[in-house]
């Protein structure tokens, strides 16, 4: 998924974390709701201003972040 329209960084905009749509909700957000065990329909109940396809660019940007994370050996 390109995500790279969706998931917006701004330096003055929540630390300049990774946020939607230039809104003030970050992928950090989102992620852990989904991992405290709310559903995808549930985050869309309660942030009227998120759509699905918001969501599926969280995980896709946090699924390339982890695809780029590697670990130095000593």
């Amino acid at each position: 998924m390109d995500y790279q329209h969706i998931i917006t960084i701004e330096p003055g905009k929540r630390s300049g974390k990774p946020c939607i749509r230039g809104m003030r909700i970050t992928v950090y957000d989102i992620l852990e709701y989904l991992a405290g065990g709310m559903t995808e329909v549930e985050i869309l109940e309660d942030f009227s201003e998120l759509r699905l396809e918001d969501i599926k660019a969280c995980l896709a940007f946090a699924a390339d972040r982890e695809k780029k994370l590697f670990v130095a050996s000593l």
